[in-house]
């Protein structure tokens, strides 16, 4: 999982990447890293990890 922003961004970027090098990015922004971090957990907690895995 990586949560960053761009040097000339204000809002941060949420991206999911799997062992098999799939990458899973949120097309949403986030004001806050935890908000980036509160999103993947829900993700998780409604789709489970297996969304990640394909």
């Amino acid at each position: 999982m990586d949560i960053y922003r761009l040097e000339e961004e204000v809002d941060w970027l949420l991206e999911v990447v799997n062992e098999e090098g799939t990458s899973h990015v949120w097309d949403d922004r986030f004001a806050t890293d935890q908000a980036a971090l509160d999103a993947v957990h829900e993700a998780i907690d409604e789709e489970g990890i297996a969304a990640f895995l394909d």
